[in-house]
């Protein structure tokens, strides 16, 4: 028995040696230490004469250090001893391909692949040998050649793989569809692999090709698969309408499914697609049997209605609660009416009433927590902040790491920072910055970036506390209070000796949200030219893609005027090619030219 124990104790210790020895040789390897790393892979390879990860290593160092002669031998060696290990005529076809010994290469890889005739099975080291190589020609060769031989074999993935680092995007797509068509098994990792060449351009050229060969493949090989692709492939290039022709498709094939179409006008609302968002909840409304799939689609058509201003809203409303009434399955459509009443019909005191009735027959503590995220949202808008920082943090103890809990904490900064607490304020943001909802970590870093970029130094005033206050009184629709401190900014020496000028460096952000209210209040030519300003100040700004953006849209929706449009996108698209809204604006720029797109 001691004597087991003790060999297995060696058998452990050696294969912690093995470890740390290969563990070095891949350092020196890595630094370009060649020498250093083949006297390491040598010992290993001695110690582990099968490994061809040692071996495809040691061989590489002799390589890089010329000593191409011994590479070979070892290998010929190996051959001798082990002939059925023909895989190894990979490496030394590129040891002589090193040398520029092109025949010599040639002849070596083709005893390589005719030696998948004898076995099968030494298809797929062959193949990552020559792929490892970046000898993708002959790396395809071995495996349509395997998949020749034996039909059971199945490489069209590597295949595929390969055919994406040659830039063949046909034959990429269609090895992938092929893929899927054999096993659709394979669909979600088909759909990740093809992610990486598909852009929200729909003129991207592998786009394109994707398109075009799910189309034809679908018309020759009709299945839902297709369907389902090219409804991805159309929302990933937000031609949401595009997409839901296929969803709908679908849906007749299958009528008994909708989530994938209320997915779709999810992503089609908060892409700010209205149109093809009510035409996707319209169709659930239609076609659903289940109550609560009627609510939650008509819930989001409410949103559409406010976010369009459609006058109809508040009789909308009403119709809806007629319907399905006023209790714990229309929650989220009363909060909705609630946040209606506030900040689009100012009328926060029916808005409270309706909140604190749907308090008395909330069931579960989230509802609870969405009521009174809202009520806290209402307590702001009247100015009473404390209560509703009381409100915000009752949620994140009662709902600790839930999404709504990580809502009421960034609501704690933003009224820490309508208020001027920007050291309370940056701490919740903190915490914010990481949260697992990635709109929630966005807007608590652009709030903390505002903050630590702009705040006071010193005690010396820096226009934070103006702008915050400005920002406060637009959140309670005093939209003109609110202009009303941003141009006392410009004029009042209290703050800034000589008033707000270019070079400051809050100067950017007032005269945006400057901008912004501006355009509320449909003074679009105002709104330009605080824009303009911002770019005389400094055109190479952080916001500057955005300002240009915010002007091509006032000039091609607002004023009609299409030339001054077209040279604003125009300069994202030159100027700008890592812009958010470089897409949007290649779009709305070729359709200003009477592109067809």
């Amino acid at each position: 028995m001691k004597t087991i124990i003790f060999l297995f104790f060696i058998t452990i210790s050696s294969i912690g040696f093995s470890q740390n020895d290969y563990l070095l040789g891949e350092n020196y390897y890595r630094e370009g230490a060649y020498e250093k790393a083949a006297q390491v892979f040598k010992k290993l390879y001695t110690q582990s004469p099968f490994n061809t990860t040692y071996l495809s290593r040691l061989i590489s160092c002799y390589q890089e250090t010329e000593q191409f002669l011994e590479a070979e031998n070892l290998l010929k060696s190996k051959l001798k001893q082990h002939p059925e290990q023909a895989f190894l005529n990979v490496y030394l076809g590129y040891n002589y391909e090193r040398q520029h010994l092109k025949e010599k290469a040639k002849a070596t890889y083709d005893l390589a692949i005719k030696s998948i005739d004898k076995n099968v099975s030494f298809a797929a080291i062959i193949g990552r040998i020559f792929k490892d190589y970046n000898l993708l020609d002959y790396a395809i060769l071995s495996y349509e050649k395997a998949m020749l031989l034996n039909e059971n074999a199945n490489f069209r993935f590597q295949i595929a793989q390969i055919y994406g680092e040659k830039g063949d995007f046909k034959k990429m797509f269609e090895s992938y569809i092929d893929l899927v068509d054999k096993n659709d098994q394979y669909f979600d990792i088909v759909q990740r692999y093809t992610s990486k060449y598909i852009t929200d351009d729909s003129e991207n050229e592998a786009n394109i090709i994707f398109r075009k060969t799910l189309l034809r493949t679908s018309a020759n090989n009709p299945k839902n698969v297709w369907n389902v692709l090219l409804s991805w492939l159309f929302t990933q290039q937000k031609e949401y309408k595009k997409a839901l022709i296929q969803e709908k498709a679908l849906y007749q094939r299958n009528p008994t499914d909708l989530s994938a179409i209320f997915n779709l006008g999810k992503i089609a609302f908060e892409n700010t697609n209205y149109d093809s968002a009510k035409e996707s909840f319209d169709f659930i409304t239609e076609k659903s049997t289940f109550r609560e799939e009627k609510i939650d689609a008509f819930l989001y058509i409410t949103k559409i209605a406010i976010a369009t201003n459609n006058p109809a809203t508040e009789k909308l409303f009403q119709s809806l609660f007629k319907q399905f009434g006023k209790n714990s399955l229309t929650i989220k459509l009363q909060v909705e009416y609630a946040d209606f009443l506030t900040f689009k019909e100012n009328k926060p005191t029916e808005a409270q009433e309706v909140l604190e009735n749907a308090l008395s027959f909330s069931h579960s503590k989230f509802d609870k927590a969405r009521i009174k995220l809202k009520l806290a949202d209402i307590l702001v808008f009247t100015g009473k902040y404390n209560k509703a920082l009381i409100y915000f943090s009752q949620i994140q103890t009662q709902l600790k790491n839930h999404e709504i809990a990580q809502q009421a904490r960034f609501k704690v900064a933003q009224t820490s920072y309508f208020k001027g607490d920007f050291t309370w304020a940056k701490a919740q943001l903190k915490v914010l910055k990481s949260a697992t909802t990635q709109l929630i970590a966005n807007d608590a870093l652009e709030l903390f970036l505002k903050i630590t970029d702009n705040e006071p130094v010193d005690s010396i005033p820096s226009g934070l506390k103006q702008l915050a206050k400005a920002e406060l009184l637009a959140y309670q629709n005093k939209n003109d209070e609110a202009l009303t401190t941003l141009h006392n900014l410009f004029t009042n020496k209290e703050v800034f000796a000589n008033g707000l000028i270019p070079g400051e460096v809050i100067y950017d952000d007032v005269l945006f949200f400057q901008a912004k209210l501006l355009v509320k209040q449909k003074k679009y030519e105002q709104a330009i030219e605080s824009l303009a300003k911002i770019v005389a100040a400094d055109n190479q700004g952080f916001l500057t893609d955005d300002v240009y953006f915010m002007m091509a849209e006032i000039y091609h929706y607002n004023l009609n005027n299409l030339e001054k449009a077209s040279e604003y996108y125009q300069k994202i698209i030159f100027d700008y090619s890592s812009s958010i809204y470089l897409v949007e604006a290649r779009k709305k720029y070729r359709k200003i030219r009477g592109d067809t797109i």
